[in-house]
């Protein structure tokens, strides 16, 4: 199985965390491609940040779905999901958002749950994306870092003994039964405190990759009608080479409705 794994944001330090997390979650024989948005911003915090990290992640995804058998399914990899739900409608594979995945997996393990977030700006649009999701009535809260940050690449190391207080007053107070330590730049934090925090901790991150692969394995077939058909036929100008073939691709009612195995994908 062959995932391609997404930072929608600029940020390369951001990237390798991303990578270093997803690694370390992938089954054996899961090969992973991870890319980082050609433009937009350093790290997303508004729906209008998203808007913009959104056709960066669209522009990767058509690089790798206008051929079939490329890659067997994609991670969005910013909380909030950029782009997400809309992003379903262009290629036959899979495509997860790291919200989502980490939204299902506390479902799963508990009732009530808490989003740790690595700022206060960022809450409004987090709320949304649980309410898009419909488990606004299971969020115990969103608590968040409140001080300016040093640098995205370094939050884990700056707001450890903050992120891990959050966490546990989101127990406490807020009665969640699991934290999720939202966004990339906590990518691998959960490991780190789990057993410090009385509750399950979700790594949005390694639930992307393992909820990924799953959905790659249940080989449940594309999309040929509903709300994430792909979009219909229609005139249309200024889109990139790339996005206006992957367009195309879904677009063709001859195309394979069964998934074929990834082949090696072009070099980055």
């Amino acid at each position: 199985m062959k995932l391609l794994v997404i930072n929608p944001n600029i940020s390369d330090d951001v990237t390798a965390l991303i990578e270093a997390e997803a690694l370390r979650s992938a089954s054996a024989g899961t090969e992973l491609v991870v890319r980082t948005a050609g433009h937009g911003v350093e790290y997303i915090e508004t729906r209008f940040e998203s808007l913009i990290a959104a056709g960066a992640v669209a522009e990767i995804i058509a690089e790798y779905t206008q051929v079939p058998g490329l890659i067997d399914g994609v991670v969005v990899a910013a909380f909030g999901d950029p782009g997400m739900p809309a992003l379903k409608e262009l290629a036959d594979v899979p495509i997860i958002g790291i919200t989502e995945a980490a939204l299902c997996a506390a479902a799963l393990q508990g009732h009530l749950f808490s989003i740790i977030a690595i700022s206060d700006r960022i809450r409004p649009w987090y709320l949304d994306c649980v309410e898009r999701f419909g488990l606004g009535g299971r969020l115990a809260s969103i608590r968040s870092i409140n001080e300016s940050l040093n640098g995205i690449g370094s939050v884990q190391q700056d707001f450890k003994a903050t992120l891990l207080a959050l966490s546990r007053q989101a127990v406490a107070e807020d009665g969640a039964d699991v934290v999720i330590l939202a966004g990339a730049p906590l990518a691998g934090l959960a490991r780190e405190l789990r057993g410090q925090i009385p509750v399950p901790v979700v790594d949005g991150i390694s639930a992307g990759i393992r909820m990924a692969e799953a959905v790659v394995a249940l080989d449940s077939g594309p999309h040929r009608a509903g709300a994430f058909a792909p979009p219909p036929v229609k005139a249309r100008s200024g889109l990139s080479g790339n996005l206006d073939a992957a367009l195309t691709t879904a677009q063709n009612p001859a195309r394979s409705g069964s998934r074929q195995p990834a082949t090696p994908v072009p070099a980055n």
